[in-house]
């Protein structure tokens, strides 16, 4: 009984360990999110305050989380709902209900241990509130992946409108000083230099893309060789590992057919080395039963002689001459002769002894 106390105490000090674990996990990651809601929420205000962005002036306040995705606010929203972060019980039965549900992985045979730990809660609360634990769940991950999404979209179109305001402002630059030139020469000369040097960098802008395209076809181009020449070279791989495992398949096939040959030769020869032993045992035993045989007919000759010898002369007394003498009948043996000499005389003398019963020694000398 005291190691089976031991055993338990140490299984419910292990799961208590590990639910703490657990609990700190929980806690750290519930920081992690909520930290990342801030930033993300930073980001949305830097990028609606930042003067550079045109688009910036025209927008409208708006409420910090109204950009969030729909799935924070569900989230949130199925918390308000729903009594918080544990559902509408108090921590320790939440925690509990944790421990059981996280010990049998989520599976229904959770739901015994759990009435158990949870004498207050029916089978219908708890399942209830497993459902609303998987749906919680559920909406993390929904809320992680959009946080996720989010974060990349927002960069994506930060990205895009910086990219698009400095193309707008290069271009705006290069049409003021172009304008600035034209208005500044007034000659003919000077009209065509602009007008030479706009098409001198239109063309040199068409040979940067022409360039930029050819470049790109041929990184496509020698993509594709490469992965061709991956894949030639991967089946020439497979193609020698292939031949490797035949020749080595028929090695062994070899071997195998010669050690069964060997063991086949080797069980011949056994059996012939056994044919011979069981042969040579055979005569063996062969002779010795004919010399038993022999021996048991001279036995048999020799007790039939002896009966012969036997009969001869038992026939020889019974045909002899044979005296009656028929008061034989009435004299006493010889043995009853020799028992009468040691009994005396019989007569009326007188008794010295008489026999009785044993007296109890409880009884004696009463």
């Amino acid at each position: 009984m005291s190691e089976v106390e031991v055993s338990i105490n140490a299984l419910k000090e292990e799961q208590r360990l590990r639910f703490e674990e657990y609990l700190k996990e929980e806690w750290t990651c519930r920081q992690e999110v909520i930290a990342y809601e801030k930033k993300i929420e930073n980001w949305s205000l830097h990028v609606k305050s930042n003067p550079k962005l045109p688009a910036a002036s025209t927008l409208k306040a708006k409420p910090p989380n109204r950009d969030l995705p729909a799935e924070v606010k569900a989230l949130e929203d199925f918390l308000q709902k729903t009594g918080g972060p544990h559902g509408g019980w108090d921590q320790f039965d939440h925690q509990t209900f944790l421990k059981v549900w996280v010990k049998h992985g989520g599976r229904s045979s959770y739901g015994k241990e759990a009435k158990l730990y949870l004498p207050g809660k029916t089978q219908e609360e708890i399942q209830q509130h497993e459902d609303w634990h998987q749906e919680l769940l559920h909406l993390q991950d929904k809320k992680r992946e959009a946080i996720r999404r989010w974060k990349t979209s927002k960069d994506q179109e930060r990205q895009t409108r910086i990219q698009s305001q400095e193309e707008m402002e290069e271009a705006q630059n290069r049409g003021r000083k172009v304008r600035s030139l034209a208005e500044q020469q007034q000659t003919e000369e000077e009209r065509m230099e602009v007008a030479r040097r706009l098409e001198e960098w239109k063309k040199e802008k068409k040979r940067r893309e022409e360039e930029e395209e050819e470049q790109k076809v041929a990184e496509e181009i020698q993509r594709r060789r490469q992965e061709k020449e991956e894949r030639r070279r991967q089946l020439e791989v497979k193609m020698a590992l292939e031949e490797h495992l035949r020749l080595r398949r028929e090695k062994e096939e070899e071997q195998e057919r010669r050690k069964r040959e060997k063991e086949q030769r080797e069980r011949e020869e056994k059996q012939r080395e056994a044919t011979k032993v069981i042969k040579s045992f055979s005569e063996r035993d062969l002779h010795k039963v004919e010399a038993k045989l022999h021996e048991r007919q001279l036995r048999e000759r020799e007790e039939e002689e002896r009966q012969k010898r036997i009969t001869a002369k038992l026939k020889e007394k019974i045909d002899g001459q044979v005296n009656r003498d028929p008061s034989r009948l009435i004299r006493p043996t010889k043995g009853w002769e020799e028992r009468m000499k040691h009994v005396g005389p019989s007569g009326d003398g007188p008794m010295l002894q008489m026999f009785h019963r044993a007296i109890p020694t409880w009884r004696q000398g009463l």
